[in-house]
């Protein structure tokens, strides 16, 4: 694991005693099996982890969360998004699993945001944190669903955060806005954050300096953008959709 620079999380290992089940979910999942034997480094600046539904990069994020002591519906460790607000880890325990490696000086708050729960977030801050949605002059709710994770981005929960990850952010934004949230992710990159972002969105990825990691049957491996398969796919489609959508094909 890289220890080079500053970093107040430098990365995450397998606890001692971890034990694989190859059979089960979620240790039969590639990206899984090498986050508990290999562990994951944690550089500065923004980290996408890319893949089909079901590699695995979701769980990855949700894990790493739990890890550091967000809530794994969406939150901080103060500010949680679900029902259940005292719940930590996953349904898998894999954040359990996993022991937090930290730069010196590196407890710094985590923001954990996912597409899938936002609104539940939402809910929270209106019921618990008054000040903040008359800050900001309306309720989260009152926003498209975009404008609202737009606004977290620029918001007080994010710029305490030392680590923000991310979830599928796309989901919730239309091309422009994706352009506006790449700015930003390289914004907090700029600020000495650090960002784990997984993602399908081929603009998301495109953050100048960004490392990212593929995540498929090999488990999570290195490359550029210009070489992810999701760029490759998008291109051909763009290219010539009809390819794609013929009956029959």
């Amino acid at each position: 694991m890289s220890t080079g620079g500053h970093r107040p999380v430098r990365g995450f290992v397998p606890r001692s005693g971890t034990v694989l089940d190859p059979e089960t979910w979620p240790d039969r999942v590639p990206a899984i099996r090498q986050l508990l034997t290999s562990g994951l480094d944690l550089p500065g600046g923004v980290t996408f982890l890319v893949g089909a539904n079901g590699a695995g990069k979701s769980t990855v994020v949700e894990a790493l969360a739990g890890a550091l002591g967000a809530h794994v519906e969406g939150g901080t460790g103060d500010h949680h998004g679900g029902p259940d607000r005292g719940r930590r880890t996953d349904g898998s325990s894999l954040a359990d699993r996993l022991q937090v490696v930290r730069g010196p000086g590196g407890r710094r708050e985590t923001f954990f945001l996912r597409a899938e729960t936002m609104h539940r977030f939402y809910d929270y801050l209106e019921q618990s944190d008054v000040e903040a949605t008359v800050k900001v002059g309306y309720q989260y709710h009152y926003r498209s669903h975009g404008e609202g994770f737009l606004d977290l981005l620029a918001s007080r929960y994010v710029a305490r955060a030392g680590v923000v990850l991310l979830d599928e952010p796309e989901s919730a934004l239309s091309f422009e806005n994706c352009l506006v949230a790449a700015r930003s992710l390289a914004d907090l990159a700029r600020r000495g954050k650090q960002v784990v972002c997984a993602t399908h969105s081929p603009v998301l990825t495109a953050v100048p300096g960004a490392r990212v990691l593929e995540v498929d049957e090999r488990g999570m491996t290195s490359t550029t953008w210009e070489d992810l398969r999701l760029v490759h796919d998008w291109r051909f489609f763009l290219d010539a959709p009809e390819r794609y959508l013929r009956d029959g094909r």
